[in-house]
């Protein structure tokens, strides 16, 4: 039996609130009954990201809080009085790392730098760190266990390497209680274009008879953002998860392709797809094979995906369909 802490009257911080899988951690959180403030990056427009379209009921129940996880004394006062934090805000989009990697460093490595920081010297109580499975790179083997080695095939996935380790390190060095999350590629509702499965959906739901791509080939882990959602709650309720990273995927690998062709399917159109070489990484800075082992995560957290992939399209789809005005399937989204 997996021992479990309630998180209900929690104070509990995200960082990275505004974000695709942040914004429904922000929904699950209030849904627990626990008091949540939600960090979103800082604009002048004071615009929430995702947490912009999450229900009234929500907004309403949360205090949110616009910053930067890259200054250390803002970082510490969020994390006053918090019992749990997850640490999501990272920059994410891959293609970006390769033009801007000195921002991919300092946001992912040092703003977790920060947080760690942060939650050592404010006592909290357990941190959930977030990793990604791109920190694998190709597969060495099948199914990625978290034994496997670490790869940095990008600025991205070497930044997040550097975050795990300096979350390893506040562990190992001070017995900071942070576990690490390494959810391999999740999907659904408010995320962005610069991700496969939206970036196909809009351009089929926009009518485009050729749908553009990159490579086809890759093979991916693809899990619903409520089962990766249900991870993170799963990490933060149990003793066992600290000082651990903990893969959370489906165990089922399948490639660009066959996804591409199975969200034409299910939207009733027709297109078909086309290369478009700046979609496509530099040829040793992609990763072909990223299949999960869900083993460590059924045994410590009692935890398994429910969503199918065909049940996932249909919700981003539908998602995609009703706001259209999120994305610009003309233009290639970094």
């Amino acid at each position: 039996m997996v021992f479990t802490m309630k998180l209900s009257g929690k104070t509990v911080l995200v960082t990275g609130a505004g974000g695709f899988i942040g914004s429904h951690l922000v929904e699950a959180l209030v849904r627990e009954n626990a008091a949540v403030k939600a960090f979103v990056h800082y604009n002048s427009r004071n615009h929430w990201g995702n947490l912009e379209i999450v229900p009234q009921e929500v907004k309403s129940s949360i205090e949110v809080i616009s910053g930067d996880v890259r200054d250390p004394f803002y970082v510490r006062q969020a994390c006053k009085k918090a019992d749990v934090v997850f640490h999501l805000a990272a920059l994410i989009p891959i293609p970006y790392s390769y033009a801007a990697p000195k921002e991919f460093v300092d946001t992912n490595i040092t703003g977790t730098l920060n947080v760690m920081q942060a939650c050592k010297d404010e006592n909290v109580g357990k941190i959930v760190h977030t990793s990604t499975s791109e920190t694998y790179g190709t597969a060495k083997y099948t199914p990625i266990d978290e034994a496997h080695p670490l790869q940095g095939q990008s600025p991205y996935s070497a930044s997040k390497i550097g975050a795990d380790k300096i979350a390893e390190s506040f562990y190992c060095s001070f017995g900071t209680p942070v576990a690490t999350i390494r959810p391999f590629n999740t999907y659904g509702p408010r995320q962005s274009a610069r991700a496969i499965m939206p970036a196909i959906a809009c351009q089929v739901l926009a009518g485009k008879q050729e749908v553009k791509v990159g490579s086809l080939t890759p093979v991916r882990d693809l899990t619903f953002v409520s089962d990766t959602v249900e991870g993170f709650l799963a990490v933060a309720r149990t003793e066992k998860s600290v000082g651990e990273v903990i893969n959370v995927g489906s165990g089922i690998g399948v490639s660009i392709e066959s996804v591409a062709q199975k969200i034409i399917e299910i939207s009733g159109k027709k297109a078909r797809l086309v290369e478009d070489r700046q979609r496509i990484r530099p040829e040793k800075s992609e990763v072909q094979k990223l299949i999960c082992s869900n083993q460590k995560a059924q045994k410590l957290l009692g935890w398994k995906p429910s969503v199918s992939l065909e049940n996932g399209i249909r919700k981003t789809l539908e998602f995609v369909s009703e706001h259209k005005e999120m994305y610009k399937p003309e233009i290639y989204n970094i």
